[in-house]
């Protein structure tokens, strides 16, 4: 693992648009195919509101290997969101997903304590949750209360997948491994989220803002906003590759000296060997 610098956020940014720019239509296809798998996941009663948290690494395998197809030259298509499935460290995966709907759910629960449920309410409630109700509300001290609760596990969770399934690591190696490399580089997650919340959050309300000014429609915010926040989210998943290739090195390069020892310190995985220089063959795992 390595120790980086502020500036390897940045680099991570522009990383992702980079990308991104190489395989705009497909990459595009592949989110909306998974928002749309998504959705149809959602109508299935109780299981729907589960199985999307419970299946966030698998799924996350998908858009890493998607990103190593594109670094390669190679097209990407839909059908790599089977990947994860098709993974041997597919068990492990659920395992990890587990983990994380129990972190995802337990930070919920902790904004109860400040707010009366209101930012459960909030994000559960069809339709969107009463305004008046919002205003009355202490939810946003809620959002905050579940997001500082959530961050050691989200440092947890960051490089787990990967981890499993293209180190294949154990489920509790892989998320202690996660947490250091993520608290090792620190200053250069700060640059990243900030860079992220700046272009994903901030100059989208501006322009809804100069849209709404100018056009006096809604409808209109909605027509420029919605494809704008589905291409900025697609470019936000191909980031994620960069941050793992940095810290770990690429899924067909030699792995950075800590990665070896790490593997190399657990007897009972595979030996840290199997990796090939660039340019050989790899195993069908993806990342995760």
């Amino acid at each position: 693992m390595h120790k980086l610098p502020a500036a390897a956020g940045w680099s991570w940014f522009k990383a992702g648009f980079a990308l991104f720019r190489r395989q705009p239509a497909e990459l595009s296809t592949m989110f909306l195919s998974y928002l749309f798998l998504m959705l149809a996941i959602g109508l299935i009663p109780f299981a729907g509101q589960i199985l999307p948290l419970l299946l966030v690494p698998v799924f996350s395998i998908a858009f890493m290997q998607a990103c190593v197809q594109v670094e390669q030259g190679k097209r990407v298509y839909p059908n790599l969101l089977l990947t994860g499935f098709r993974s041997p460290a597919l068990r492990r995966l659920l395992v990890l997903g587990l983990l994380y709907l129990i972190a995802v759910v337990g930070a919920i629960a902790a904004s109860t304590l400040v707010d009366d449920g209101a930012f459960v309410d909030m994000m559960t409630r069809r339709g969107g949750a009463d305004p008046k109700l919002l205003a009355q509300s202490h939810w946003a001290r809620g959002m905050l209360v579940a997001g500082l609760v959530y961050l050691p596990a989200g440092m947890c969770f960051w490089f787990a997948a990967p981890l499993v399934a293209w180190q294949n690591m154990g489920v509790g190696k892989a998320i202690f491994y996660s947490f250091f490399a993520v608290l090792r580089s620190t200053r250069a997650f700060i640059v990243y989220g900030l860079a992220w919340m700046l272009m994903g959050v901030i100059l989208p309300s501006i322009l809804s803002t100069l849209v709404a000014l100018l056009f006096g429609s809604s409808l209109v915010s909605l027509l420029i906003l919605l494809p704008l926040s589905l291409i900025l989210t697609a470019i936000l998943y191909c980031s994620f590759y960069p941050t793992y290739v940095t810290v770990f090195g690429a899924k067909d390069g030699p792995q950075p000296p800590d990665a070896v020892a790490a593997n190399d310190a657990d007897s009972g995985d595979t030996d840290s060997g199997n990796t090939t220089p660039r340019g050989g063959e790899h195993d069908g795992g993806a990342p995760g």
